[in-house]
């Protein structure tokens, strides 16, 4: 299991929205061109294409801004676009998102743009626009301005550099300089072969292949490559590199080291795996994770996004998603206070998943009440329970009940196979709980009838139906607790 697992989940569910990170680099559109191909042209031994859709996505620097703000930080975004109609709807999409654009200025050359062109799944062909001249020297001091103007109250930047031109010596060295008198953590996706300009981040986050070209030493031959690594990070004054390695996975080198192996999935497109890495590890760098768990839950972040078509930031949800079905989460994570519980159910059914509702006090939890889940569970995919406190307990059931306390009832609750979240309500009947999480079943057991059943008119009006279970006969709490006070065998 991921170290931090609580921390993890809690910063995943609301908890990187205190979170202020900016982003500058290399600012693109990625376009994509989707058909089928069932010919080839008579005209020249060509593939033809028939189209079928086309969209366009936020690319490089910006792909970073928005995987941060799919994991729920502030992203900032900073960088140059033309003021052409490529740069107006890069802007556009980024203005659908909470991307903060302010630092975000218009230069003198055009707007890059990549125009992938697929058949179904498989790449054919990619078409850069963008120009081979620099960035003219007003538009990086402009930059630089608008960059160190945004700097107070960040927890982390990144340098998302595409060898673009946005990312000069000067924009470097200045940024590192301005956020190490702030004690900001400074990240970088490097692509100069002079990692000298780096020198001072916290972290520079190559792949092989970038570390062979700035070290000299054949991607191959690994041992070497990350001796030099090592040898590199100290000369640069870097605390440590974050060395992505492909199928190998993860490598923290310098310092107290650390290797994430790669998780095993169908790769369908590696675009923006990087930028994927670098935003969730700044994530959590910035939000005070240990450094194996940071990469960890980079390394998980990144084999959610390879299993996509294109340049896809990352969700949260899906890493929640992920975490508590691959990692196998403990009955502790899956008892929540009210607000997690309900951000969760959101998760839960924005990744489709079908979400079943049931409540009671389970009091000395026995045979009925494990039929009673189990058939609940049949009904979907998540299982909510709610169960009541033990004052809401006391004022149903008297002085003498619960049993046992409600900290211990929901942790044995939590510990069942069937049962996927357990959440306390302190009222005496959970309606406020079922209006915010508007499961799809809500299932009751006893001799309930439907009309009878509290917050089943929510339900039904947001589109879900209500289920009844009969009890299962001869078990009750109250007959247990009776047959105890009385001294006789239960």
């Amino acid at each position: 299991m991921m170290q931090q697992m609580h921390d993890v989940l809690e910063l995943l569910e609301g908890g990187f929205g205190r979170l202020r990170i900016l982003v500058i680099g290399d600012l693109m559109l990625d376009r994509y061109i989707v058909g089928d191909v069932e010919r080839i042209s008579p005209e020249a031994p060509v593939p033809v294409l028939r189209h079928v859709n086309r969209y366009a996505r936020p690319g490089g620097a910006a792909n970073v801004a928005m995987n941060l703000a799919g994991l729920g930080v502030q992203a900032l975004l900073a960088g140059v676009t033309g003021d052409d109609a490529d740069g107006g709807e890069l802007r556009s999409l980024l203005a659908q998102t909470n991307v903060d654009m302010r630092a975000v200025l218009h230069g003198t050359l055009p707007t890059i743009s990549k125009t992938r062109i697929l058949g179904r799944n498989q790449q054919m062909l990619r078409l850069d626009v963008e120009s081979r001249l620099a960035h003219m020297a007003e538009d990086i001091e402009r930059l630089i301005e608008a960059v160190v103007a945004e700097m107070d109250g960040l927890d982390a930047i990144i340098l998302s550099d595409y060898a673009k031109g946005t990312l000069t010596g000067s924009v470097c060295r200045s940024v590192i300089a301005e956020a190490r008198k702030r004690g900001t953590k400074v990240l970088v996706d490097p692509k100069s072969r002079n990692f000298a300009q780096y020198s001072g981040a916290t972290t520079i986050c190559p792949n092989l292949n970038e570390l062979s070209v700035a070290t000299g030493i054949a991607a191959h031959k690994t041992d070497e490559l990350l001796q030099a690594a090592r040898e590199l990070a100290s000369n640069t004054e870097i605390d440590f590199l974050t060395v992505t390695m492909s199928e190998q996975g993860i490598r923290l080198v310098g310092g107290e080291e650390y290797h994430s192996p790669a998780r095993a999935r169908e790769v369908a497109d590696v675009s923006g795996a990087g930028d994927t890495v670098i935003a969730t590890l700044a994530a959590g760098l910035a939000a005070g994770l240990q450094r194996d768990t940071a990469v960890e839950l980079a390394n998980l972040a990144a084999g959610i996004v390879v299993g996509k078509i294109g340049t896809v930031p990352v969700r949260a949800e899906e890493i929640v998603q992920q975490l508590t079905v691959s990692q196998g989460t403990s009955s502790a994570e899956k008892v929540l206070e009210r607000e997690r519980a309900v951000q969760r159910v959101k998760e839960w059914r924005a990744m489709g998943e079908t979400i079943v509702f049931t409540n009671g006090c389970f009091d000395l939890l026995h045979v009925g009440h494990v039929t009673l889940l189990e058939k609940c569970r049949a009904f979907g995919s998540k299982l909510v329970v709610a169960m009541n406190t033990d004052a809401s307990v006391q004022r149903l059931k008297g002085p003498t009940r619960p049993v046992v306390a409600e900290d211990d009832r929901s942790r044995v609750m939590a510990a069942l196979g069937a049962v996927d979240m357990v959440v306390l309500f302190d009222e005496d009947t959970p309606l406020e709980l079922i209006q915010a999480m508007k499961p799809d079943v809500l299932v009751k057991g006893g001799d309930y009838s439907i009309e009878t059943v509290v917050g089943h008119k929510d339900v039904i009006a947001a589109g879900g139906r209500v289920e009844i279970v009969p009890i299962v006969e001869g078990f009750s709490t109250t007959n247990i607790v009776k047959k105890l006070t009385e001294g006789r065998s239960c």
